[in-house]
C-alpha cells in the first residue's frame, strides 16, 4: 500500500499541558484520555470531537504534578484548547490544567514549553590525574576519557 502525499496527509498541532492536583492523586494516561474524550463530546459534539481528534501522546504525573502533550488537527487547536478548559477533576480529584504552549511538532513543544531541551554539551581538554585528557562538560556534571571510556569527575577534580 502506497503512502499518502505530504500535501494529503493530516497536519498536527501539539499542546504543552502542565497538570496540578492535590499529592495523593493518582492520574493515568488512559484517566486523562478518558476525560478529554468525554469533554470534547459534551463540547464540540461527537462529530466535531472525532474530527479533532484529540490524542495524548507523552504523559506523567507523580506527586501531585504532571506534564503532557495532547495532539489535535490542525484546524481544531481552539475546540482542543475548550475541551481542556472543560477537564475539573479526574477519577474524583480536582485538577487544574494549564496550557503552556502549542507547536507543530512533538520535539519543538517539549524543548520550548515542558523544559525537556536537549542536554547541552562542551568538549574541552583538561588536566585531570597530572595528564591532559578530553572531557565532556554538561551543566555540572564532567566525564573525562579515560583509557576508552569515561570516569565521572568534578569540576574540583580537574586543574
Amino acid at each position: 500500500m502506497k503512502h499518502l502525499p505530504k500535501h494529503v496527509r493530516p497536519h498536527w498541532r501539539y499542546l504543552a499541558v502542565v497538570l496540578e492536583s492535590s499529592p495523593e492523586a493518582t492520574l493515568s494516561r488512559g484517566a486523562f484520555q478518558r476525560e478529554l474524550w468525554y469533554a470534547a463530546q459534551n463540547l464540540i459534539g461527537d462529530a466535531g470531537s472525532a474530527d479533532a481528534d484529540l490524542t495524548v501522546l507523552d504523559f506523567s504525573f507523580a506527586e501531585g504534578q504532571g506534564e503532557t502533550v495532547v495532539r489535535a488537527r490542525h484546524g481544531h487547536v481552539t475546540e482542543a484548547r475548550a475541551a481542556l478548559a472543560c477537564i475539573d477533576s479526574i477519577n474524583s480529584h480536582e485538577i487544574g490544567i494549564r496550557l503552556t504552549g502549542i507547536s507543530g511538532t512533538i520535539r519543538a513543544c517539549e524543548e520550548k514549553y515542558l523544559g525537556r531541551g536537549t542536554e547541552v554539551s562542551d568538549e574541552r581538554n583538561v588536566v585531570f590525574d597530572g595528564e591532559r585528557r578530553s572531557a565532556l562538560i554538561r551543566d555540572d556534571l564532567v566525564d573525562v576519557a579515560v583509557d576508552g571510556s569515561y570516569v565521572g569527575a568534578m569540576t574540583l577534580d580537574l586543574q
